[in-house]
């Protein structure tokens, strides 16, 4: 029989699946899919251009908001 020692440093299970939501999350703000597809229709009727802010704590929504003015005024008004 052989006697394997143990790792140094294991990883706990955990560890590997939030490392591979991580690289996922990542990802997906690197490529702007961050707004649900209904969220993203709203910003193209209304021509918003602007800033919209999400602050998270503890995987929780803190609080959201965007920054006003940044509307453009549609032709003819």
């Amino acid at each position: 029989m052989l006697n394997n020692p143990a790792p140094e440093n294991p990883k706990p299970p955990q560890s590997d699946n939030q490392e591979g939501s991580f690289i996922l999350f990542r990802n997906k703000v690197r490529s702007g899919e961050v707004l649900s597809s209904s969220m993203e229709a709203l910003l193209h009727r209304t021509n918003f251009t602007g800033h919209i802010s999400v602050q998270v704590q503890n995987g929780r929504v803190l609080k959201s908001g965007y920054e006003e003015g940044y509307f453009r005024q549609r032709p003819g008004r």
